[in-house]
């Protein structure tokens, strides 16, 4: 099942007829797209489910629903074991951003955390999972779909906000602090963090 966030609200993509209690269900194929998203962003939805029998088809329609905007990003650790945050429009967000043309993904990925943080020397440990969530930008609505990669780096050196991204504050965090941070999150985040528990038990 996938699962894409509206202003912060879930929508499922599934292949299963559930039964409608706390959220909507409609149809893939006849559904007004914008005017279920426009619903999600006035609050008026929660949660919705689209249904289609073929889930990986299912994401493909829907990217040919709405414009498709591609992001890397990531979850990086220094020596420690503690992950790296940023503090942008008055939440906590893991480093990212949009993919540059020509560019490999684990590039734009290394890139954006960088610029982002002024984190240098990171390697790539290990890909994990996409997220999914649409944004509203000049007037018109995007599915932006993160790839993510779980990084490591020795660097202790200043860390700096790339003010012009509207980023105020980078830090370091311990899994305390993480999971305080995650409750002014985005569900994105959360759910990368859901997904990898493991990975703070490191």
């Amino acid at each position: 099942m996938y699962k894409v966030f509206i202003n912060d609200k879930p929508l499922f993509l599934t292949n299963t007829v559930e039964k409608e209690t706390d959220f909507q269900m409609f149809l893939l194929e006849t559904v007004d797209f914008e005017q279920l998203i426009i619903k999600m962003f006035n609050n008026k939805i929660d949660k919705a489910f689209l249904y289609h029998p073929d889930e990986k088809l299912a994401l493909k329609m829907l990217k040919e629903k709405i414009p498709v905007a591609k992001a890397g990003g990531g979850l990086v650790y220094n020596k420690d074991g503690n992950v790296l945050f940023i503090f942008r429009n008055g939440k906590w967000d893991l480093p990212k951003g949009g993919v540059e043309k020509g560019e490999e993904m684990e590039d734009t990925a290394m890139r954006e955390v960088e610029e982002e943080t002024g984190v240098s020397g990171l390697r790539i440990i290990d890909k994990l999972q996409k997220t999914y969530h649409v944004f509203k930008r000049h007037g018109q609505f995007k599915l932006k779909v993160t790839h993510w990669y779980e990084m490591k780096t020795n660097f202790s050196g200043v860390l700096e906000g790339q003010e012009n991204e509207g980023i105020t504050k980078v830090a370091w965090l311990n899994p305390e602090q993480i999971k305080e941070a995650l409750k002014n999150s985005y569900e994105n985040i959360k759910l990368l963090f859901e997904e990898h528990k493991i990975m703070q038990e490191k």
